[in-house]
C-alpha cells in the first residue's frame, strides 16, 4: 500500500494532491488509462510487500535497543529472515509519508547493513538469553527464550542444553514442568536438536523433585525412541519415583513396558535390547514398593516379568517374592523355593527370617499343621548351619518354576540364593510376628507359638505338638531355651487347659524328656483349684515315678494343697508370676481369632492352578462351588477368573463378573484395589465395553486413586484407533449405536481430560 501511494505521487503534477489512495488510483486511470495501471502491478506489489516487512522490522529494531519490555508488542508477527537485503537495490529501501483516513503518519528509514550487521534483533536476543543463563537468571531466560522463539524459532543446540539444564537444576517445581514440557516438545519437533543427556537429565531432575508422573513422560517418551538412559541412573530415577504411592504405580507400569518393549527387540535381534533391559536391582525396587502399597497383584505380574527377561533374582528379590505370594495366599507358588533356601547358611540366614516368616503364616492359614511342623522343626536346624559353613559356591543358580507346575512351557525364573548385592540400596519392610532372630538364630515367637496351640487344641492333635516341642528342645543349645516345653505347659495351666497340659506332660514323660518339679506342682495346684480331686491323686501317682513325693501318701499332698489354695487362693509357686507372656500372648490370640476358613484358601489355590493352565471348566465349576457354598470371593478369585477370560478373549463373560463384583461391593462384602480395577480397565477396554469402562473409572476417580491414562490411551489405540471417528451420534442406525457412540466419545474426551 505504500508503494502505490510512491507511485500515486509521482503522478503528481502542479498543485494536485491526492487525499487518499483511491483518489490516486481514479487519478491514474483517468489520465495514463488502465493499460499503465496493470503495467507497474508486479513491480508495485513487490515494493509494497517489501517495504512493509522492512517498516515493521526496522521499528522493531530501534524499539528492542531501547526497552526490551516492547518485544511483546510484537508478537505475533512474521520473520523476515527469508529476504536478503543486500540484494536489493537502493531504489527498493522506501521512506514514506503515509497518511490514512485518520491521518496517522508512520515514518522510517534505515540502511541495508542495519539489518545484517552484529546488533540485529536475533543477535541481542541471543546475547540477553545467554548472558541470562550465565548469571542464572532463569526467569529473565525464559522470558528472552519466548521472545526468540517467537521470531525466529530455537536456537542452536548448545543454547537449548544450557537453558535446558539451568531449569532442570531448579527447587521450583514450575520451573521443571517447563523443563519437561520444553525437553518433550523440542525432541518431537526439533529432532535434529534432541540429545539423550539433556532428557536423561530432566528425568533425574524430575524424578528427585518427586514429580512422578513428568518422569513418566520422560522414560516412555525414550523408551518409544529405544533410547532409556543409563541402568544406573534408571536405578537413580526408579530409587525416587517409588518413594510415593503415586510413583510406585507407575514405575511398575513403565518397569513392565520396558520388559515387553525388551521382548520386541529381541524378538528382532536388535542390538538395543541389551540397552533397555532392567537389572535385578531395579526389579528389586519395584517389588518392594508393591510390597508396601499392598500392591499384590501387579507385583505377580513384575515376578513374571523378571522370569520373562531372563533376570537373576538375589537375596532380596526371593524375600520380596515370599511377602508378594503370602499376600495373594499363594503358598504352591513359595514352597517351591524352600528347598533352595534351606540350603543357605552363615549370615545369609539372618536375611530369610522373612521368607520362613510368609511360609509360616500361610501354613496357618490353610491350617496346615503338618506343613507347619515340619519348617518349625527346620526353622531351629538353621542354626546348626549357621555355625558349620562350607565351602558353597556362592554364584550358583537354579530354575524355579512359577506360574502353573505341570506346564510343558510355563515359566521359569532363574534364582541365586547367597548372591546379596553389597551395594544395594533396598531396605526391605519386613514383619517380625512369628520368626525372630537373636544372637545368630531364629526361633519361635511368642504369638507363633500361641498360634500353635491354638490350631493343635482345636484339631486335637496335641501328640504332634508335644512331639515337635521335644525335638525343638533337643536341638537347642543354650540354657536359656532349656524351659521351652515347661513354658507351654505353664501357658496352657493359665489360661485353663490342663486336660491338654497333661498330656504334653504324658508325652514328656513317655519320650524320657526331663521335667522341672515345679511344672508337677503348678498342674497340681490347678486340679485343687479347679475341684478335680481325681486328677490331682493321678499327678501325684506320676510325680512319685519320677522320683518326686516318694516318702508322702497321696492323700496328705492333696489335702495340703487343698488347704493352701484355700489359704491363698492363687497359683503362685517360687515367686513367679501369675501368668508369663507365652499365656498373655495365648490369651490375646483366642480373643482376636476372626480368620477366614482354610476352605477359602484351598479353593482359590485350586482356582489359580486351573486358570494358569487355562482350564476354564474347572475353574468356573471351583466358583461355583464357593457360590454354593456362600464362600465369599475375594479379589484373588475375580482377578484369576479375569486372566483367564482374557487369555481366551472372552470379554463378555468378564463383564458378566463385573456385576457380581459390584453386588459384592454395594453390599460391603468385597474392597476392590487398584490392580483389579486396572484388569478390568484393561479388558474392558480391548472388548470395546466403554461404558463399562466409564463405570470402572467412575468408581476409581470416587476413591481417589490415581489413573494412568497413558496405558489406556495405548490400548485404546492399538484395537481401536478409528472407532467412530467420523460417525456422530445423530447418524447412528439405532438407540444402541447411538449409546455406544456416545460413550466412546466421553471416553475420549477423557483420555484428553489428562
Amino acid at each position: 500500500m505504500v508503494c502505490i501511494v510512491g507511485l500515486v505521487e509521482n503522478l503528481q503534477q502542479g498543485d494536485v494532491r491526492y487525499e487518499n489512495t483511491i483518489e490516486g488510483l481514479k487519478g491514474i486511470v483517468r489520465n495514463p488509462g488502465w493499460r499503465q495501471l496493470f503495467a507497474g502491478l508486479s513491480i508495485n506489489y513487490m515494493k509494497m510487500r517489501i517495504c512493509f516487512r522492512f517498516i515493521k522490522f526496522s521499528t522493531f529494531d530501534i524499539v528492542s535497543t531501547y526497552e526490551m519490555s516492547a518485544l511483546k508488542l510484537v508478537n505475533n508477527r512474521e520473520s523476515v529472515s527469508a529476504y536478503c537485503v543486500s540484494a536489493l537495490p537502493e531504489s527498493f529501501i522506501c521512506h514514506t509519508q503515509y497518511r490514512s483516513t485518520y491521518q496517522w503518519h508512520i515514518s522510517t528509514s534505515f540502511k541495508t547493513k542495519d539489518l545484517c550487521g552484529p546488533d540485529t534483533t536475533h543477535d541481542i536476543l541471543l546475547k540477553r538469553l545467554e548472558l541470562a543463563l550465565k548469571n542464572h537468571e532463569v526467569k529473565e531466560a525464559w522470558e528472552v527464550f519466548n521472545d526468540f522463539k517467537r521470531l525466529y524459532g530455537f536456537p542452536v543446540v548448545s543454547v537449548v542444553s544450557k537453558l535446558i539444564t539451568e531449569l532442570s537444576y531448579s527447587s521450583d517445581q514450575s520451573w521443571l514442568h517447563k523443563a519437561c514440557s520444553l525437553a518433550l516438545r523440542i525432541a518431537k519437533e526439533k529432532p535434529e536438536l534432541q540429545q539423550h543427556n539433556i532428557l536423561t537429565r530432566v528425568c533425574l531432575s524430575l524424578s528427585r523433585a518427586q514429580m512422578p508422573i513428568h518422569t513418566s513422560k520422560i522414560l516412555r517418551f525414550m523408551l518409544r525412541k529405544h533410547s532409556m538412559p543409563p541402568m544406573d541412573v534408571l536405578l537413580s530415577v526408579m530409587m525416587h519415583m517409588v518413594k510415593t504411592e503415586v510413583g510406585i504405580y507407575l514405575a511398575s507400569n513403565i518397569l513392565i513396558e520396558i520388559c515387553e518393549c525388551f521382548h520386541q527387540l529381541s524378538a528382532k535381534k536388535s542390538d538395543l535390547a541389551a540397552t533397555v533391559k532392567p537389572g535385578t536391582m531395579i526389579f528389586n525396587l519395584v517389588l518392594n514398593g508393591c510390597v508396601r502399597t499392598r500392591s499384590s497383584l501387579k507385583g505377580v505380574r513384575i515376578i513374571e516379568s523378571m522370569a520373562k527377561v531372563g533376570v537373576a533374582a538375589d537375596v532380596h528379590s526371593i524375600i520380596l517374592f515370599a511377602c508378594i505370594y503370602e499376600m495373594n495366599n499363594q503358598r504352591d507358588e513359595l514352597k517351591r523355593f524352600k528347598d533352595h533356601v534351606q540350603q543357605v547358611s552363615g549370615p545369609l540366614v539372618l536375611h530369610y527370617r522373612q521368607f520362613y516368616e510368609s511360609l509360616l503364616s500361610l501354613h496357618f492359614k490353610f491350617d496346615d499343621l503338618d506343613a507347619a511342623c515340619i519348617l518349625v522343626a527346620d526353622i531351629y536346624k538353621c542354626r546348626e548351619s549357621y555355625l558349620t559353613q562350607g565351602n558353597k559356591d556362592w554364584t550358583k543358580s537354579f530354575l524355579v518354576p512359577i506360574g502353573s507346575y505341570y506346564q510343558r512351557e510355563g515359566l521359569k525364573i532363574q534364582i541365586m540364593p547367597t548372591l546379596l548385592q553389597k551395594e544395594s540400596v533396598l531396605h526391605v519392610e519386613d514383619t517380625r510376628e512369628l520368626v525372630l532372630f537373636e544372637k545368630e538364630k531364629l526361633f519361635l515367637s511368642n504369638k507363633a507359638l500361641a498360634q500353635f496351640l491354638i490350631r493343635c487344641k482345636r484339631g486335637g492333635r496335641i501328640g504332634e505338638l508335644s512331639k515337635l516341642l521335644i525335638e525343638i528342645q533337643r536341638e537347642l543349645d543354650s540354657l536359656e531355651y532349656d524351659n521351652l516345653c515347661t513354658n507351654v505347659i505353664d501357658s496352657c495351666i493359665r489360661v485353663g487347659w490342663l486336660e491338654m497340659a497333661h498330656d504334653i506332660v504324658d508325652d514328656m514323660e513317655f519320650t524320657g524328656a526331663p521335667i522341672h518339679p515345679s511344672t508337677y506342682m503348678l498342674l497340681l495346684r490347678a486340679y485343687c483349684k479347679e475341684g478335680m480331686p481325681r486328677e490331682a491323686r493321678a499327678l501325684v501317682n506320676q510325680m512319685k515315678r519320677a522320683g518326686f513325693l516318694s516318702n508322702i501318701s497321696n492323700e496328705i499332698v492333696v489335702s495340703q494343697c487343698f488347704s493352701e489354695i484355700a489359704n491363698e487362693g492363687s497359683l503362685k509357686i517360687d515367686g513367679r508370676l501369675e501368668k508369663t507372656e507365652l499365656a498373655e500372648c495365648l490369651i490375646r490370640e483366642m480373643k482376636e481369632e476372626h480368620s477366614m476358613p482354610a476352605v477359602v484358601y484351598e479353593l482359590n489355590s485350586a482356582l489359580y492352578f486351573f486358570c494358569k493352565a487355562n482350564m476354564i471348566d474347572d475353574a468356573l465349576k471351583t466358583y461355583r462351588r464357593m457360590q454354593a457354598m456362600n464362600i465369599q470371593p475375594s479379589v484373588q478369585t475375580y482377578a484369576y477368573l479375569i486372566e483367564v477370560y482374557s487369555s481366551l478373549e472372552m470379554h463378555r463373560q468378564i463383564t458378566i463378573l463385573w456385576g457380581d463384583i459390584k453386588r459384592y461391593m454395594e453390599h460391603g462384602y468385597l474392597v476392590a484395589c487398584r490392580d483389579l480395577y486396572e484388569l478390568l480397565l484393561v479388558n474392558f477396554i480391548r472388548g470395546g465395553y466403554f461404558e463399562r469402562v466409564l463405570e470402572v473409572v467412575n468408581y476409581m476417580e470416587e476413591q481417589d486413586m490415581y489413573v494412568d491414562k497413558w496405558t489406556y490411551k495405548n490400548e485404546f489405540f492399538k484395537y481401536h484407533r478409528n472407532l467412530y471417528r467420523s460417525l456422530t451420534a445423530s447418524d447412528a442406525k439405532d438407540e444402541v449405536q447411538r449409546q455406544r457412540v456416545e460413550h466412546v466419545k466421553a471416553f475420549r474426551k477423557w483420555l484428553r481430560s489428562g
